[in-house]
């Protein structure tokens, strides 16, 4: 009987490919200014867009520390150390010790952050809905699930060099 291997194979490494491609245009579109700026803008926040993805990944992800987040944002940490002190100072998120390892100070949102964020998730969710009003339910389902599924499954993937 002949080997398929090799056609799954070729058919593996197509849609890999256009796995790829998707998701670099998902993440171009998601990193652009304009995106936070009609964010901010739907939410009616006063906050400077440099400041946006650091208070909601805060929210996200808090307790953070400085390193952490800023290999979540794709920023240099001293960048994001003087943009979390920004934060701080205007009173959205507090810093303190690490309870797991006190050299590290942890970055957590704030009640005045939290509203802020809250106010960010229902201008997300207004913009969320006119994208998928066309879209059948479980499609929208199927897409949660499987953008999950791939999220941990990314995760947990050893890395790697090229």
């Amino acid at each position: 009987m002949p080997s398929t291997n090799k056609v799954q194979n070729t058919h593996i490494a197509t849609q890999l490919r256009q796995l790829h491609g998707s998701v670099l245009d998902i993440v171009g579109l998601m990193n652009r200014p304009q995106r936070d700026e009609l964010l901010i803008e739907a939410a009616g926040i006063p906050l400077d867009r440099a400041l946006f993805p650091l208070l909601v990944g805060i929210e996200r992800f808090g307790p953070i520390g400085v390193v952490e987040m800023a290999d979540r944002v794709g920023r240099d940490y001293t960048t994001v150390s003087r943009q979390v002190a920004k934060l701080e100072s205007l009173g959205l998120v507090q810093r303190r010790p690490s309870a797991a390892d006190r050299r590290v100070r942890e970055a957590v949102i704030s009640p005045k952050g939290k509203a802020m964020t809250d106010l960010v998730d229902a201008a997300r969710e207004k913009i969320g809905c006119a994208i998928f009003e066309t879209w059948e339910a479980h499609d929208i389902e199927e897409l949660v699930r499987l953008m999950r599924k791939f999220a941990d499954a990314l995760g947990d993937a050893p890395e790697t060099s090229p």
